[in-house]
Protein backbone atom coordinates (compact mmCIF):
# COMPACT_ATOMS: atom_id res chain seq x y z
CA UNK A 1 0.00 0.00 0.00
CA UNK A 2 2.92 2.33 -0.37
CA UNK A 3 2.34 5.50 -2.30
CA UNK A 4 3.59 6.05 -5.82
CA UNK A 5 7.21 7.25 -5.46
CA UNK A 6 6.73 9.49 -8.46
CA UNK A 7 3.78 11.26 -6.88
CA UNK A 8 4.40 14.80 -5.65
CA UNK A 9 1.70 14.50 -3.00
CA UNK A 10 2.40 12.33 0.08
CA UNK A 11 -0.42 10.00 1.15
CA UNK A 12 -3.16 11.57 3.26
CA UNK A 13 -3.75 10.24 6.78
CA UNK A 14 -6.95 11.29 8.58
CA UNK A 15 -8.15 11.30 12.17
CA UNK A 16 -11.93 10.84 11.97
CA UNK A 17 -13.89 11.69 15.11
CA UNK A 18 -13.77 13.61 18.35
CA UNK A 19 -11.67 16.65 19.18
CA UNK A 20 -11.73 17.38 22.89
CA UNK A 21 -9.81 18.56 25.92
CA UNK A 22 -8.76 16.12 28.62
CA UNK A 23 -9.35 17.77 32.00
CA UNK A 24 -6.84 16.33 34.49
CA UNK A 25 -6.70 17.19 38.19
CA UNK A 26 -3.75 19.46 37.41
CA UNK A 27 -5.13 21.13 34.29
CA UNK A 28 -6.48 20.80 30.76
CA UNK A 29 -4.70 19.03 27.89
CA UNK A 30 -5.52 18.65 24.22
CA UNK A 31 -6.80 15.21 23.24
CA UNK A 32 -9.34 12.84 21.72
CA UNK A 33 -8.28 9.45 20.30
CA UNK A 34 -8.50 10.32 16.56
CA UNK A 35 -7.01 13.74 17.30
CA UNK A 36 -4.07 12.15 19.10
CA UNK A 37 -3.71 9.75 16.16
CA UNK A 38 -3.58 12.62 13.65
CA UNK A 39 -1.08 14.63 15.69
CA UNK A 40 1.21 11.62 16.18
CA UNK A 41 0.93 10.62 12.52
CA UNK A 42 1.92 14.13 11.48
CA UNK A 43 5.04 13.96 13.63
CA UNK A 44 5.99 10.34 12.95
CA UNK A 45 5.40 10.73 9.22
CA UNK A 46 7.14 14.09 8.81
CA UNK A 47 8.04 14.40 5.14
CA UNK A 48 6.34 11.14 4.16
CA UNK A 49 2.62 11.78 4.81
CA UNK A 50 0.17 14.64 5.04
CA UNK A 51 -2.36 14.57 7.85
CA UNK A 52 -5.79 16.02 8.42
CA UNK A 53 -8.65 15.96 10.89
CA UNK A 54 -12.38 15.46 10.29
CA UNK A 55 -14.35 16.68 13.29
CA UNK A 56 -16.06 19.72 14.82
CA UNK A 57 -15.28 22.27 17.54
CA UNK A 58 -17.26 25.09 19.05
CA UNK A 59 -17.19 28.81 18.40
CA UNK A 60 -15.45 29.20 21.74
CA UNK A 61 -12.00 29.74 23.16
CA UNK A 62 -11.33 26.01 23.53
CA UNK A 63 -12.32 25.50 19.90
CA UNK A 64 -9.96 28.21 18.71
CA UNK A 65 -7.17 26.75 20.85
CA UNK A 66 -7.86 23.28 19.44
CA UNK A 67 -7.60 24.48 15.86
CA UNK A 68 -4.35 26.24 16.68
CA UNK A 69 -2.94 23.13 18.36
CA UNK A 70 -3.74 21.04 15.30
CA UNK A 71 -2.20 23.59 12.97
CA UNK A 72 0.92 23.86 15.14
CA UNK A 73 1.32 20.08 14.91
CA UNK A 74 1.06 20.04 11.14
CA UNK A 75 -2.50 18.70 10.94
CA UNK A 76 -4.75 20.18 8.24
CA UNK A 77 -8.03 21.54 9.64
CA UNK A 78 -10.04 21.93 6.41
CA UNK A 79 -12.24 19.05 7.57
CA UNK A 80 -12.97 20.57 10.98
CA UNK A 81 -16.24 22.48 11.28
CA UNK A 82 -17.13 25.07 13.88
CA UNK A 83 -20.58 24.76 15.44
CA UNK A 84 -22.70 26.39 18.13
CA UNK A 85 -22.14 23.40 20.44
CA UNK A 86 -19.32 23.68 22.99
CA UNK A 87 -15.94 22.15 22.23
CA UNK A 88 -15.75 18.71 23.81
CA UNK A 89 -14.25 18.12 27.26
CA UNK A 90 -13.64 14.97 29.29
CA UNK A 91 -12.74 14.66 32.95
CA UNK A 92 -9.77 12.30 33.34
CA UNK A 93 -8.84 10.55 36.56
CA UNK A 94 -5.71 8.44 37.01
CA UNK A 95 -5.38 5.47 39.35
CA UNK A 96 -2.24 4.55 41.27
CA UNK A 97 -0.88 2.83 38.16
CA UNK A 98 -1.46 5.98 36.05
CA UNK A 99 -4.27 4.27 34.10
CA UNK A 100 -6.96 6.73 33.04
CA UNK A 101 -10.74 6.69 33.31
CA UNK A 102 -12.94 9.20 31.47
CA UNK A 103 -16.20 11.10 31.98
CA UNK A 104 -17.40 12.82 28.80
CA UNK A 105 -19.42 16.03 28.65
CA UNK A 106 -22.70 15.58 26.72
CA UNK A 107 -23.87 17.42 23.61
CA UNK A 108 -20.42 18.46 22.42
CA UNK A 109 -19.41 19.95 19.07
CA UNK A 110 -18.07 16.59 17.86
CA UNK A 111 -21.57 15.16 18.28
CA UNK A 112 -22.64 17.28 15.30
CA UNK A 113 -20.15 16.51 12.53
CA UNK A 114 -22.14 17.15 9.38
CA UNK A 115 -21.38 15.93 5.88
CA UNK A 116 -19.97 18.68 3.65
CA UNK A 117 -18.60 19.07 0.15
CA UNK A 118 -15.12 19.31 1.66
CA UNK A 119 -15.49 15.90 3.29
CA UNK A 120 -16.71 14.53 -0.03
CA UNK A 121 -13.40 15.70 -1.52
CA UNK A 122 -11.23 14.43 1.34
CA UNK A 123 -12.62 10.91 1.62
CA UNK A 124 -11.41 9.53 -1.76
CA UNK A 125 -8.03 11.19 -1.23
CA UNK A 126 -7.50 9.46 2.12
CA UNK A 127 -4.98 6.62 2.18
CA UNK A 128 -5.24 5.77 5.89
CA UNK A 129 -7.55 6.79 8.72
CA UNK A 130 -8.48 5.93 12.27
CA UNK A 131 -12.00 6.10 13.73
CA UNK A 132 -13.71 4.78 16.84
CA UNK A 133 -17.04 4.21 18.52
CA UNK A 134 -17.15 7.24 20.84
CA UNK A 135 -17.73 9.76 18.06
CA UNK A 136 -20.66 7.66 16.88
CA UNK A 137 -22.69 8.13 20.06
CA UNK A 138 -24.81 10.70 18.17
CA UNK A 139 -26.80 9.90 15.05
CA UNK A 140 -25.51 12.96 13.17
CA UNK A 141 -21.84 12.14 13.60
CA UNK A 142 -22.41 8.41 13.12
CA UNK A 143 -23.98 9.04 9.72
CA UNK A 144 -21.07 11.27 8.70
CA UNK A 145 -18.45 8.77 9.88
CA UNK A 146 -20.21 6.00 7.95
CA UNK A 147 -20.51 8.08 4.80
CA UNK A 148 -16.85 9.12 4.98
CA UNK A 149 -15.70 5.51 5.36
CA UNK A 150 -17.89 4.35 2.48
CA UNK A 151 -16.52 7.17 0.30
CA UNK A 152 -12.87 6.11 0.66
CA UNK A 153 -11.14 3.99 -1.97
CA UNK A 154 -11.09 0.23 -1.49
CA UNK A 155 -7.36 0.20 -0.67
CA UNK A 156 -7.62 2.88 2.03
CA UNK A 157 -6.41 1.63 5.43
CA UNK A 158 -9.46 2.01 7.69
CA UNK A 159 -8.49 1.39 11.31
CA UNK A 160 -11.24 0.81 13.85
CA UNK A 161 -9.81 1.83 17.22
CA UNK A 162 -12.67 0.36 19.22
CA UNK A 163 -12.11 2.62 22.25
CA UNK A 164 -15.15 1.49 24.26
CA UNK A 165 -16.24 4.21 26.68
CA UNK A 166 -19.41 3.15 28.55
CA UNK A 167 -22.18 4.02 28.04
CA UNK A 168 -21.34 5.48 24.63
CA UNK A 169 -21.44 2.32 22.52
CA UNK A 170 -23.68 -0.54 21.47
CA UNK A 171 -23.18 -3.98 19.95
CA UNK A 172 -24.82 -2.81 16.72
CA UNK A 173 -22.42 0.14 16.52
CA UNK A 174 -19.40 -2.15 16.90
CA UNK A 175 -20.64 -4.63 14.30
CA UNK A 176 -21.42 -1.89 11.77
CA UNK A 177 -18.00 -0.33 12.35
CA UNK A 178 -16.24 -3.66 11.84
CA UNK A 179 -18.02 -4.05 8.51
CA UNK A 180 -16.50 -0.74 7.38
CA UNK A 181 -12.98 -1.31 8.75
CA UNK A 182 -10.09 -3.40 7.44
CA UNK A 183 -7.83 -3.05 10.50
CA UNK A 184 -8.84 -3.58 14.12
CA UNK A 185 -7.14 -2.14 17.19
CA UNK A 186 -8.36 -3.01 20.67
CA UNK A 187 -7.09 -3.62 24.18
CA UNK A 188 -7.41 -6.83 26.16
CA UNK A 189 -10.65 -5.80 27.88
CA UNK A 190 -12.22 -4.78 24.58
CA UNK A 191 -11.17 -8.05 22.95
CA UNK A 192 -13.34 -10.04 25.35
CA UNK A 193 -16.33 -7.90 24.35
CA UNK A 194 -15.60 -8.36 20.65
CA UNK A 195 -15.18 -12.11 21.05
CA UNK A 196 -18.55 -12.40 22.73
CA UNK A 197 -20.23 -10.68 19.77
CA UNK A 198 -19.34 -13.62 17.53
CA UNK A 199 -19.44 -16.29 20.26
CA UNK A 200 -15.72 -16.84 19.89
CA UNK A 201 -13.79 -18.42 22.75
CA UNK A 202 -10.17 -19.44 23.12
CA UNK A 203 -6.95 -17.55 23.73
CA UNK A 204 -6.23 -14.06 22.43
CA UNK A 205 -4.56 -15.36 19.28
CA UNK A 206 -7.55 -17.56 18.45
CA UNK A 207 -10.02 -14.70 18.92
CA UNK A 208 -7.99 -12.24 16.84
CA UNK A 209 -7.52 -14.75 14.03
CA UNK A 210 -11.24 -15.53 14.04
CA UNK A 211 -12.05 -11.83 13.83
CA UNK A 212 -9.62 -11.35 10.94
CA UNK A 213 -11.32 -14.17 9.08
CA UNK A 214 -14.86 -13.13 10.02
CA UNK A 215 -14.48 -9.52 8.88
CA UNK A 216 -11.77 -10.05 6.26
CA UNK A 217 -9.37 -7.73 8.09
CA UNK A 218 -5.85 -7.01 6.94
CA UNK A 219 -4.50 -6.68 10.46
CA UNK A 220 -5.56 -6.95 14.11
CA UNK A 221 -3.73 -5.11 16.89
CA UNK A 222 -4.06 -5.99 20.59
CA UNK A 223 -2.57 -3.70 23.23
CA UNK A 224 -2.15 -5.03 26.77
CA UNK A 225 -0.68 -2.09 28.66
CA UNK A 226 2.28 -3.16 30.76
CA UNK A 227 1.92 -6.73 29.42
CA UNK A 228 2.91 -5.67 25.90
CA UNK A 229 1.09 -6.10 22.59
CA UNK A 230 0.28 -8.47 19.75
CA UNK A 231 -0.25 -7.90 16.02
CA UNK A 232 -1.62 -10.53 13.63
CA UNK A 233 -2.00 -10.11 9.89
CA UNK A 234 -4.26 -11.76 7.34
CA UNK A 235 -1.50 -14.17 6.32
CA UNK A 236 -1.45 -15.56 9.87
CA UNK A 237 1.84 -13.96 10.86
CA UNK A 238 1.91 -13.25 14.59
CA UNK A 239 4.13 -10.70 16.32
CA UNK A 240 4.20 -10.49 20.13
CA UNK A 241 6.25 -8.02 22.12
CA UNK A 242 6.67 -7.22 25.76
CA UNK A 243 6.18 -3.60 26.77
CA UNK A 244 9.18 -1.34 26.30
CA UNK A 245 10.86 -0.35 29.55
CA UNK A 246 9.66 3.11 30.55
CA UNK A 247 8.90 5.23 33.58
CA UNK A 248 5.15 5.72 33.19
CA UNK A 249 3.82 9.23 33.73
CA UNK A 250 0.38 8.51 32.24
CA UNK A 251 -0.96 6.15 29.59
CA UNK A 252 -3.20 8.70 27.84
CA UNK A 253 -2.53 8.70 24.09
CA UNK A 254 -0.11 5.75 24.09
CA UNK A 255 -2.48 3.53 22.12
CA UNK A 256 -3.18 6.34 19.65
CA UNK A 257 0.54 6.81 19.03
CA UNK A 258 0.91 3.04 18.54
CA UNK A 259 -1.97 3.25 16.07
CA UNK A 260 -0.32 6.08 14.13
CA UNK A 261 2.90 4.08 13.74
CA UNK A 262 0.89 1.08 12.51
CA UNK A 263 -0.87 3.20 9.88
CA UNK A 264 2.34 4.75 8.55
CA UNK A 265 4.11 1.40 8.66
CA UNK A 266 1.33 -0.25 6.66
CA UNK A 267 1.34 2.56 4.10
CA UNK A 268 5.04 1.91 3.55
CA UNK A 269 4.80 -1.89 3.68
CA UNK A 270 7.13 -2.18 6.66
CA UNK A 271 7.50 -5.85 7.66
CA UNK A 272 5.39 -6.80 10.66
CA UNK A 273 8.22 -7.37 13.21
CA UNK A 274 9.84 -4.01 12.46
CA UNK A 275 6.51 -2.19 12.37
CA UNK A 276 5.62 -3.69 15.75
CA UNK A 277 8.96 -2.77 17.29
CA UNK A 278 8.60 0.84 16.14
CA UNK A 279 5.00 1.13 17.35
CA UNK A 280 6.04 -0.17 20.77
CA UNK A 281 8.87 2.30 21.05
CA UNK A 282 6.58 5.20 20.16
CA UNK A 283 3.91 4.13 22.67
CA UNK A 284 6.56 3.76 25.37
CA UNK A 285 7.77 7.30 24.77
CA UNK A 286 4.23 8.67 25.09
CA UNK A 287 3.74 6.76 28.36
CA UNK A 288 6.89 8.38 29.72
CA UNK A 289 5.58 11.87 28.91
CA UNK A 290 2.71 13.96 30.23
CA UNK A 291 -0.37 14.29 28.03
CA UNK A 292 -1.51 12.55 24.87
CA UNK A 293 0.51 14.42 22.22
CA UNK A 294 4.02 15.06 23.56
CA UNK A 295 6.78 16.24 21.26
CA UNK A 296 8.01 12.97 19.74
CA UNK A 297 11.78 13.05 19.12
CA UNK A 298 13.18 12.91 15.60
CA UNK A 299 14.89 9.63 16.48
CA UNK A 300 11.46 7.94 16.50
CA UNK A 301 10.15 9.34 13.21
CA UNK A 302 9.66 7.14 10.16
CA UNK A 303 12.19 9.01 8.03
CA UNK A 304 14.89 8.60 10.67
CA UNK A 305 14.30 4.92 11.44
CA UNK A 306 13.50 3.75 7.91
CA UNK A 307 15.74 5.75 5.56
CA UNK A 308 15.87 2.91 3.03
CA UNK A 309 12.95 1.52 1.09
CA UNK A 310 14.35 -2.03 0.88
CA UNK A 311 13.19 -3.63 4.11
CA UNK A 312 14.74 -6.96 3.24
CA UNK A 313 18.19 -5.63 3.99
Amino acid sequence: MSSDPCSAVPPLVIGLGEILWDVFPDGRRFGGAPTNFACCAARLGTGSVTTGMVSAVGHDDLGRQALQRLTDRGVNIDGVAQTDRPTGCVNVSLDESAVATYTFAPDAAWDTINWTSRLAELAPQTRALSFGTLCQRSEVSRQTVTRFLKSTDEDCIRILDVNLRPPHWSEQMILQSLELANVLKCNDEELSVLGSLINCSGNETDVLQTMISHWNLQLAVLTRGSAGSMIINRAGQVSERTAESASVVDTVGAGDAFNAAVAIGMLNQVPLPRLHEWAGQVASFVCSSSGATPSIPTSLTFAHLFPATDFDQ
